[in-house]
């Protein structure tokens, strides 16, 4: 029998059980962070595309960068200003760590 976890059926492969990765606070913390910048960005590009009109000057390259200029700012945003959906959600997972590493009494 193999011991690495096996991918999630009907996923496309791309998602597996391996909890892991979880049990380290820093990856934890990481996570978070990332999924706060990601959130962010969307809600960034979001309210971008709720405009009520377009610009004189805008272009396909000014809403390129745009866009990597929003992303930018939202990874800052999470990591110096964050609102703390991540915090919640490294919490979230650090609580359901212990019950998903497969030990039972």
């Amino acid at each position: 029998m193999s011991t690495t976890p096996a991918p999630i059926a009907g996923s496309g492969g791309g998602v597996s059980i391996d909890t892991s990765r979880l049990a380290s606070k820093e990856n934890l913390e990481a996570a978070g962070k990332r999924f706060e910048a990601i959130f962010v960005g969307m809600m960034l590009k979001s309210m971008r595309t709720a405009s009520l009109g377009e610009g004189l000057f805008d272009s396909k390259a000014s809403q390129q960068f745009r866009d990597m200029q929003d992303q930018q700012l939202a990874q800052n945003m999470a990591a110096h200003a964050p609102i703390g959906i991540g915090k919640a959600m490294t919490e979230f997972l650090s609580k359901a760590a212990p019950a998903t590493d497969g030990s039972t009494p």
